[in-house]
């Protein structure tokens, strides 16, 4: 099973959503551990990133060396998630 790391921002922007939404982002990342790239997972382009949809949030990920990095976490319609990626 990769290891999850998770950066600083994301952490940071997960800290400000209510507990109920947080329980469901943890839940996902706990699945995307077992299965990195699942049917609702979607490939950025341009980028070595993929999304997922959990409710009413995004989280922007990338699977590497049997690591998992959660890079950012944000509402799906805002499209503040998407700037600053590197």
């Amino acid at each position: 099973m990769p290891t999850i790391r998770i950066s600083r921002r994301a952490a940071k922007e997960q800290k400000n959503f209510p507990a109920k939404h947080r329980k469901q982002i943890a839940a996902k990342i706990l699945q995307l551990q077992k299965d990195p790239t699942p049917n609702d997972s979607k490939k950025l382009s341009g980028y070595p990133y993929y999304r997922v949809d959990v409710g009413e949030y995004r989280i922007i990920y990338q699977m590497e060396d049997d690591v998992l990095s959660i890079l950012r976490i944000g509402k799906r319609n805002d499209a503040e998630v998407y700037r600053n990626l590197r």
